[in-house]
This record gives C-alpha cells, structure tokens and sequence, in this order.
C-alpha cells in the first residue's frame, strides 16, 4: 500500500500532484474522461473497437489505458476514422487485384500470338552456306554460255537461269539447227523450277520488269544467235510473245536486246535490237514494243564503215536526260534515239522525252549533220558503262587493242589513258582503294600458260597491284562482289599455288593444269589469295548475287566437263556461298609483309565481312 501511495504522489505533467482528499472528485473526472473516450473511439466499458482486453491489474494501468494516444487525435483536436481507413485498404486492395488480372491476361494473350507466329508463319530460307552442284547432262556444243540470276519464285533468293544446246542426237530430223533448252534452277538447293525449249541457241539472258514498280512482274528477255527474241515470264517460264522472224528476214540479230524508255506510252519500256545483213555490213536497228513483241514502225538502216568486233549497241542517258545508241565495227558511233523514232515512224515528230539533246554530243557529228555522232574510233574491242564518282552518272570505259581508256561521259573527253598491250577480257569494276572511284581488275596474257592480273586505279590510271600467276584457261571471268565498307572482292581463276617460301616472293604452280583455283583479293590484305574452290572443267560463265536478308554473297559458275572424241562435254552448275567459303579458304602467301599477318587475325577480319548490292550498275544518268 505504501508503494501505491508513492506513485500516486508522483507528479505528472498533465494531471499535476495527486491530493487524496480530492478523491472524489477525481472519480468523477474519470469518468468524464471515460465518457469522453468513448466518443472519441477509444476504450468502451473496457473493449476497443477490435475486441475485448483484458481486465487492468491495478489502478496505475487503469490510469494509462485512459491515456488517449497521440496517433488517435489530430492537433486540433479531432478524432480520426479508423473506419474510412479500413475502406481504403479494401478500395486499394481491388485495384491491385485488378492490376495483377489485367498483367496476367495481356502476358497470356501475348504468348498466344506469339506460339501462333511462331507455328503459322513460315520462316525465311536459311541460305548461310547454302552450296550445290547440278549436272545438267550433256550439251551439244554452242560457243555461247549465257547465264542470269533472278528472283523468280518470290523466296528472296535469287535463282540461276540459263540456255544450252541439247545434244544433236536428240534434235529433229531435218533441223539445221539444233534446237536448245532455257532452265530455271532454284537458288536454294538447284532444283529445276522450270524450262522451256527454244528454237535456235540463246545469246543473252535478260531478267528485270518492264513496268516500273515494285508489284510488276519479272520478264526475261531471250536474245537468239539468228533470228529469235522471245519474252517469258520468269514464275512460270511460259512464253509472253515471241518476235515475228520474217521482220527480219534481210539479217540475222547481232547483240542481245538493248532495253529502253517507253516510247509509245503505253507503260511499259519498250526495246530495240540490232541486225545485221547477210551479205554487207549493212546494220539495222528495229524498235519493238515491250508489251506485245510488235514492231513500232519500220527498221531503219545505218551503213557505217569500220574493222573490227561490233560494239554494242548500249543505251546511253546523258545529264540533261538525251537518249543516245551507241554502237559500231571496231569504233564507237552514236546515234539519237530521236532519230531512229522519227525514221522508224515516218513521220517529223517525236515525244517530248526524246526532243532533249545534249550540247557536248551534239558538236561532234560529221560535217554534212550526218545522224552519227563519233566518240571514239581507234581499234576498239570493248565498251561498257561505269559510275562515275559522286554522281548517277556514267564514264565509257574502253579497251582497245592498245591499252584502256576512261572518258567523261559528260563531253566525251579523255580522263586518262593506259598503255596495254594483251588486253582481251573484260575489266572487272569494283572498290580497291579508299576514294569511293570504281577501279578495274584487269588479266592479261603474260606468255604462254601464264597470266598477270593487274589492278588501275580508276581515279588516275595508275597500276596498283599486279601478280602472275599460271592459267592455261582461256579468257576466264572475273567478277567482284562489294561489302558494307565499301570496299569490293575481286574473284578469278588461276592455277594452284604452292605456299611462298620465306625467302621468296615467286609462287609456281604445282599442280597439273587440268585443276584450276578460284581466288579472291581482299585491298586489306593485298600480299593475300584466299583458294576458295577448285574445278577440273573450263569455267564459261559466272555471276554473283546478293542475298540481302543474310548479308551474304554467293558465286555461281557454268562449267563444261573435259570433252573426249564422241562424248560432248557435261554441263555443270555450281553455287557457292562466299561466307562460308571465306571462313573454309586456305590461304596463299604472295609475299612477306610486316607486319606478318596471322591466320587467326585474318579469320576475325574475314568473320565480319558482309556483302551488299553493287551501287555501280548504271546506264547513264
């Protein structure tokens, strides 16, 4: 008892100091203070709101349970809501459980489209080392190997189209001329997709659309070696139409078909071949329309003076939108499309589109105004078409029987000139140094079984790589492919190479010459030859294509088999996938360079290679 006196005696600061004889009026205080409780939430007749408590052991617990607590009483004073409370933790509650349903149901949906993507839409062809072989049989001669590439079956692939002479002994009785097969064989694995039978031996292959636009269909145009020039449809390999050959029944056709704007409005790009006379050097150009195989007008005849091989015809587009056909025998002449319109027509007028001249060109002609217009006339052998720097524009590159030569197309003016002497094939276009100006791949005749490739800068003419190396294949393709750097590889056949020894910069060859190499030229590793792949029989043609989803490049080649007296050559087809072939290539050492570079470093390099479509294939302007 004295112990609950002392307590009790203890001052507080909210109640003061305890006197006993005030006792009753204490007790009416408490229960104010209880009463007051009660409104306020607190304790009720010895229950919280949540349940029952015990009972207090002593008056010290009584008179501290009847403490209000501070988390109970605002500072003005006024109670809070415990209920209000507990219906927002139920009203929160809800949204979260709506939140987590919502998550659950879009994550479900999701998976489910996904599943069915996966399952219904079908996955692009894999074509990562996609490489084939196709025996085609046996041809029965021909001096022409035409071969093409075109996406004809939609896949994103492109797939290899070409025409060969079927063997004589299954030709008709009485034909004086054999007759030959166009075959479409897929890009994927080199299965046949289709092929027609032609009447005579094909010259030239041309796929691409006639009708500008994405949606068109692909046309490929097939150019004979006497009078044939049909179209076909490149899904289905049916004929579209078929030249009438009584149109040109005074000649025989001379080049494949040239490809040009649409002259009779019908929306369709329109064509023009070349002809020459049986008996004379006599050349007539014929306009046909790209929609039908008609005529559009009469033929209309050049005779022109000149010794040597026929060039052309090419189509040239100048600056200022003049259509010029160029053409000649062993020179260069151009004549007006305008021209040939006006004559073929019989009539004064001409489009609006072909009314355009180009001032430069024009300077040239003859002094009595003659249609021919000279650009160039010094033993010419070949002519083609290339991009000239920072423009959409083209120079006339030129082999002569003297070396080569670059001119502006501009104003037909000489950029520079190259002493040569041995020149037959083709200069091969593509980027070996770092100016964004196309520079050439050139082979020449260096003695017997040998030959040198050389590379000329296309900005000066100036020889920057060269090497020798032993071939007896004659007149063997050689072809570029350009990566993402802008940078080009250049790809051409050659014999074995052995190894160089450290002491020497010579490589011979070691194998018989049977067995040929094909070899690729990266600019980055000029003392470098990758030996892609290897062939018995005599390469006749080749191409490379682009496959633009993978980023990758692949060589197509045309190979005719050894031939024995009796047996005619077999025909081969083969395809190859550059990537793949980079990282499986064996390397050939043309000379020390320092720093030594070695195979792992070469392999990282090669790995990050990717290819895309050559930015150079132009006609003009």
């Amino acid at each position: 008892m004295a112990s609950v006196l002392q307590i009790a005696t203890k001052k507080s600061p909210d109640l003061g100091e305890y006197d006993p004889l005030t006792q009753a009026d204490s007790d009416e205080s408490e229960d104010d203070l209880v009463l007051n409780l009660q409104k306020n939430g607190g304790v009720k007749n010895g229950k919280s709101p949540l349940g029952e408590v015990p009972e207090p052991d002593s008056d010290a617990e009584v008179a501290e349970a009847a403490k209000p607590h501070l988390s109970e009483v605002t500072t003005e004073g006024y109670p809070s809501e415990p209920l209000g409370g507990l219906e927002q933790k139920a009203t929160s509650s809800l949204v979260s459980y709506v939140r987590t349903s919502v998550f659950l149901l879009t994550l479900g949906i999701s998976m489910i489209l996904v599943l069915l993507c996966a399952f219904l839409i079908p996955c692009p062809p894999r074509d990562l080392h996609s490489t084939w072989s196709r025996h085609l049989g046996s041809q029965g001669g021909g001096d022409l190997s035409p071969l093409e590439l075109a996406d004809v079956n939609g896949d994103g692939l492109r797939d290899v189209l070409l025409s060969f002479v079927m063997s004589r002994n299954g030709s008709a009785v009485g034909v004086s001329r054999p007759a030959a097969n166009l075959v479409c064989l897929s890009g994927m694995n080199g299965s046949t997709l289709w092929s027609s039978l032609l009447p005579e031996e094909a010259r030239d292959i041309t796929c691409l659309k006639l009708i500008p636009g994405n949606l068109a269909e692909t046309i490929c145009l097939v150019t004979g070696t006497h009078k044939m020039l049909s179209a076909f449809n490149a899904s289905s390999g049916k004929a579209i139409w078929t030249l009438n050959p009584n149109y040109l029944s005074n000649g025989t056709l001379a080049a494949p078909v040239v490809v040009l704007p649409d002259l009779d409005e019908d929306g369709v790009r329109d064509l023009v071949v070349l002809a020459i006379g049986e008996l004379q050097p006599d050349l007539c150009f014929l306009l046909v329309s790209g929609r039908t195989g008609s005529p559009l007008g009469r033929p209309v005849k050049y005779n022109i003076v000149g010794v040597g091989n026929l060039i052309g015809p090419q189509v040239y587009i100048t600056t200022n939108g003049a259509v010029y056909i160029l053409f000649g025998f062993g020179n260069i002449q151009a004549v007006a499309l305008r021209d040939i319109f006006v004559q073929a027509q019989n009539r004064d007028s001409s489009p609006p589109s072909l009314q355009i001249e180009e001032p430069e060109w024009e300077k040239r002609r003859s002094i009595n105004l003659s249609e021919l217009i000279d650009v160039y006339s010094d033993g010419v052998e070949l002519l083609q078409m290339v991009k000239a720097p920072d423009s959409n524009c083209s120079n006339l590159l030129i082999t002569t029987r003297q070396g080569l030569v670059l001119l502006r197309g501009q104003n037909l003016t000489p950029y520079w000139t190259l002493s040569l002497q041995g020149l037959r094939s083709q200069p091969t276009p593509g980027y070996f140094t770092d100016d964004q100006t196309l520079d050439f791949l050139l082979q020449i005749q260096d003695g017997v079984g040998m030959k040198k490739m050389m590379v000329v800068d296309g900005d000066s003419g100036s020889v920057i790589w060269s090497y020798s190396a032993p071939c007896h294949m004659k007149e063997t393709p050689a072809t570029s492919a350009v990566t993402s750097d802008q940078k080009s590889v250049f790809l051409f056949w050659a014999e074995g190479l052995s190894p160089a020894s450290p002491n020497s910069g010579i490589i011979l060859g070691t194998e018989p010459p049977s067995l040929h190499h094909l070899y690729l030229l990266h600019p980055t590793f000029p003392s470098i030859l990758l030996d892609l792949a290897n062939t018995t029989g005599t390469v006749t043609a080749s191409e490379v294509g682009i496959n633009d989803l993978w980023k990758d490049a692949f060589y197509v080649t045309r190979t005719t088999g050894p031939s024995s007296e009796g047996h005619p050559a077999a025909l081969v087809v083969s395809k190859l996938s550059l990537r793949w072939a980079l990282m499986e290539g064996q390397m050939a050492q043309l000379q020390e360079s320092t720093p030594k570079i070695g195979r792992g470093e070469l392999r990282r390099f090669l790995s990050r290679i990717k290819f895309v479509e050559a930015p150079y294939e132009v006609s003009g302007c």
